[in-house]
Formats: structure tokens, sequence, C-alpha cells
């Protein structure tokens, strides 16, 4: 301790604080492998984009093929390196068959995000059942069913990677704290993610696989495409005087997340537009 802090005054404060901060600066991801679902648009796009410039490779899933052709036309360009993996993560065999895919073909997977998801709003009061359906099928199921096949890799990775750290990074939204009328079945799912996320964080984080929930407020996506005219006319009257987050906003935080030093975890970020009051 002694030596240390010789070390320190010798330097000076200015000299210390600069080592401090190269210290918890990022770790670049090269030589690992990140998959992210709903790559097609929005937040996954943008997040995709990151890791690639951070040095993964970086599986793109989704189920527009011609949006992550043109993703990945833009990664490789720039040097990255992907795989294109059209699916659709509600049939229940194709999420572990894109796991199984992407570690035989890159050979590894170190992070997980999570990202793809629908959001339905409106009343229950004559609510289409198949909307709520759709919400648990990809929101909940889609996403467990990533979590389960891929957990066993990541747990690898996190044991003998030269990082010895892995990463799964699960995409809630201010809706898993916040329950609002016309969203119950929203909020049902990404409370859900919430739960899951935290119980098996404490699960594996004695290995180092980090399990991260994020929880965005409102951002400028395709989201909103999905809903009715009577529920978009309802969000554009809550939001529309907001100047919404950017999907890069959001990839800057998972990209901050998964780039930290192996003793640091980031467990939850909650990110909301500067004047989102609720």
């Amino acid at each position: 301790m002694r030596e240390s802090l010789a070390t320190t005054t010798k330097m000076g404060p200015r000299n210390a604080a600069i080592a401090q901060e190269d210290d918890m600066s990022g770790e670049r991801l090269d030589d690992t492998v990140a998959l992210v679902t709903g790559a097609s648009s929005g937040i996954g796009e943008a997040t995709a984009r990151l890791l690639a410039t951070e040095g993964a490779a970086v599986a793109l899933v989704a189920r527009r093929a011609d949006r992550l052709e043109a993703l990945a036309a833009d990664i490789e360009g720039a040097g990255g390196r992907t795989l294109v993996i059209e699916a659709d993560l509600t049939d229940p065999a194709q999420p572990a068959a894109v796991v199984t895919r992407v570690v035989e073909t890159l050979g590894r997977l170190d992070t997980l995000v999570n990202n793809a998801g629908v959001m339905l709003l409106g009343p229950a009061e004559r609510a289409p059942l198949e909307d709520w359906q759709r919400m648990v099928s990809l929101n909940v199921d889609a996403l467990l069913a990533c979590a389960h096949a891929a957990l066993p890799h990541l747990l690898q990775a996190a044991e003998d990677s030269p990082r010895r750290v892995a990463d799964m990074v699960n995409i809630s939204s201010v809706a898993g704290r916040v329950p609002r009328g016309g969203s119950g079945v929203y909020n049902l799912t990404k409370h859900g993610v919430g739960a899951f996320s935290e119980a098996l964080r404490q699960e594996v984080t004695s290995r180092h696989l980090r399990v991260s929930l994020v929880e965005p407020g409102a951002v400028d996506t395709e989201l909103t495409h999905h809903l009715n005219d009577a529920a978009r006319a309802s969000f554009e009257e809550r939001f529309g005087k907001l100047e919404l987050l950017e999907a890069v906003d959001i990839a800057d935080a998972i990209a901050y997340i998964v780039t930290r030093p192996r003793r640091v975890a980031i467990n939850e970020v909650l990110i909301r537009p500067t004047d989102q009051e609720g």
C-alpha cells in the first residue's frame, strides 16, 4: 500500500487521475462473437454496428433478410465480420438453431443481446387476443429460448476466453418498471424480462457471465409502426412533444456495458429522454 501511495504522490493528482481513467477505459471486443436479435432496424441495428466497431464478429438475426444483408455489407465494408441469419424467433425451434449456427460458423459466443420485441398497445377491452399472444411470444418466449440456448456457450466463453467474461444483455423498457393503462400485456412482458434477468444474474454472476438489463424510455424507432391508429394517436399525444432518444443512444449504453473490465458488471440501466417525466 505504501508503494502505491508513493507512486500516486510522485505522479501528482492530475497524472494519477489520468492513470485511473485509463484503467477504467473500455476493453475492445476483438476475437469475440456477439449475437444481436432484432438487428434489422432500430436499437438492434445500431448495436450491431457499434459492437462491430469494437472488434466483435456480429451475428445479425431478424426476419427481414434484405435489411440484414444491407447492414452486413456496411459493416464488412468498414472491415467488420458478420453472419446473417434470417429467422423468426417466435418459432420454438429457431432460437436454438440460430445459436448452433452462430457457434458452428463463428466458433464461439461471447455476447448475446436479446433485443427483438414488439409493442402493441391499447385498452384490454376488445383487444385482439392475437396481439397479446404475439407480445408474449416474442418479448418473453423467444427471449427465454435464446437465453436458454446461449447459456452454456456464454458460460464457456466466460471460463476460457482471453477476456474471461461474457455478457447477456436483455432489452426491457420503462414499461418494465411503470405499469400504465393501455399497455398491460406489454408491461407484463417487460416486467417478466426484468425478473428473469435479475434471477439469472444471481445464478451466474460468480462465474463471470454478466446479465444486464437495459430499460429505454421513448426511442425513435420502428416499434410504434405496429400500433393501430388509436394507439398511435395516444402515443403521439403523450410523447409527441418530447425530444426522443435515438437508437444509437441505447446502443451506446449496450456497448459500454459489454466493454467494461471483467471486474465491472452493469446490472441495470434505465435511460429516458431528458424531458420524459414518467
